[in-house]
């Protein structure tokens, strides 16, 4: 399992080869229309990410002892940003989170 410092550098070598904004914009929107979406069952209050401007549901499922999220947007750059976050966080496992958010 890589850890964030490793998925960082990553990302940033991933927007590194675009020199343009407009593509690095365009890049965001294609990752954003890779994701699966989520049912509208799973669109709810509880799964809603509360005070963003764009609606944006978040979606985490737990399978042995591993964290696996998905996530949608109504806007399509916000939607990438989702991708983005899904893709940094994908597949980390509880203990690892756990000792992300203790102070």
């Amino acid at each position: 399992m890589k850890t964030l410092e490793e998925k960082e550098i990553e990302l940033i070598e991933e927007f590194e080869v675009y020199e343009d904004w407009m593509d690095r914009y365009q890049y965001l929107v294609d990752l954003g229309g890779e994701l699966e979406g989520l049912s509208a069952e799973e669109k709810n209050d509880e799964t809603l990410i509360k005070g963003c401007q764009s609606q944006v549901w978040l979606v985490c499922d737990e399978q042995d002892g591993r964290l696996f999220f998905r996530g949608e947007s109504d806007a399509i750059i916000v939607k990438g940003i989702v991708a983005l976050l899904i893709n940094m966080m994908a597949i980390w496992d509880v203990l690892y989170i756990s000792r992300l958010v203790q102070p």
